[in-house]
């Protein structure tokens, strides 16, 4: 077929939910996956790999912002494969410990640093003392990555997570994190207040000063971690306010959300976001992209397909997603990847058939 959009304009469009010439395409690949190919694949750098199988995913840039405390801190240490972080503060000192997996080239928490009530205190401590300013060495790096990015793909950045999202993945953990919400409300309250106002500065920074178009909030929301009512308390009126902010900058705020969302979907709907980015079909997530368009009218949805999926042969997967695409009223705001991950179990060979599967299927703009 014969491309009448750069790939810049492609992604922009298909977050617009404006009609682009044929489907966009991310193997979302991470530092694991050329660790479990065999050569040549093996020696190649993420990028080389994103370009032979046809992949384009966005470029990140700096958030041109830097936060800035006086009375608190942070130290961080490794030890044989542990990072060991310290928050200190007025109230005390905080531990927060990562092991490093060598399987999933990636940091996991088992010690997270609100342990008990008189933790969240210092927590709380330590988010108000900080301040988020402008930083215009990163202004300066941002420009050179929109220049050297060019037409090849769309620049983004991040805000960050909002307060309840990151109070359970690493302030608490999940099980003490609906503890302590329940037992000490208005404490934590207060803690997300905090956070919540350090990341509204950071979004004003990023709509005045930011050149990327789409902004990222990595929430990893998922109603096997918090119910609807959670997230329509305390999720939902955070990410209006970034929404806001950034909306009217004509920043495209997407949600990177990668669990189950299908009881979530009417609230996501109203936030002044673009889209969702993971968004994850079963049987990892809940939501196929037919749930998405109709819950989601408006939205880009950006996955469509989930890790289990790629584990099957060439013809499963698209089999597969050619049957989500031909239930679709339209093909705008799509742009299909592998959701979460891609898995090292699926070969490059497998991809590239795929992605050229994908780049030949007539869409529809109706």
């Amino acid at each position: 077929m014969t491309e009448t959009m750069s790939p810049r304009e492609r992604w922009l469009a298909a977050l617009k939910c404006e009609p682009v010439d044929r489907l966009p395409f991310w193997a979302k690949f991470d530092g694991s996956y050329t660790h479990y190919q065999v050569e040549p694949f093996r020696s190649m750098s993420v990028g080389d790999i994103h370009k032979w199988v046809g992949s384009v995913p966005p470029a990140g840039s700096p958030a041109c912002s830097k936060v800035i405390r006086k009375k608190t801190s942070t130290k961080s240490h490794r030890d044989n494969g542990t990072r060991f972080t310290e928050y200190i503060t007025p109230a005390g000192m905080l531990t927060a410990t990562n092991r490093f997996d060598e399987g999933s080239q990636s940091w996991h928490p088992i010690e997270f640093p609100v342990k008990e009530r008189k933790d969240i205190e210092a927590m709380t401590l330590f988010f108000s003392d900080a301040t988020c300013e402008f930083d215009s060495d990163q202004l300066e790096n941002a420009k050179a990555a929109m220049e050297n990015v060019g037409e090849s793909t769309v620049v983004t950045t991040g805000i960050g997570i909002s307060p309840l999202m990151d109070w359970i993945q690493h302030l608490a953990g999940i099980e003490n994190a609906h503890y302590m919400l329940w037992d000490y409300k208005e404490d934590v309250e207060a803690l997300f207040d905090a956070m919540h106002k350090l990341l509204c500065r950071r979004a004003e920074i990023i709509a005045e000063k930011s050149p990327a178009p789409v902004v990222f909030s990595t929430e990893n929301t998922s109603t096997t971690l918090i119910s609807p009512e959670m997230f329509q308390k305390y999720s939902y009126k955070h990410l209006v306010d970034y929404g806001n902010i950034l909306s009217s900058a004509g920043k495209l705020h997407l949600l990177h959300m990668c669990g189950h969302l299908k009881d979530v979907l009417p609230d996501i709907n109203k936030l002044p976001a673009a889209g969702i980015e993971a968004f994850t079909s079963p049987t990892v997530g809940n939501t196929t992209l037919k749930d998405g368009r109709e819950g989601c009218p408006n939205k880009g949805l950006v996955g469509g397909t989930n890790a289990a999926l790629w584990t099957r042969s060439k013809d499963e997967i698209f089999g597969q997603i050619k049957h989500d695409l031909d239930e679709l009223p339209h093909h705008r705001g799509i742009v299909l990847t592998s959701a979460g991950v891609m898995t090292p179990l699926c070969k490059p060979e497998t991809i590239k058939e795929i992605a050229d599967l994908i780049k030949s299927y007539p869409v529809s703009n109706n």
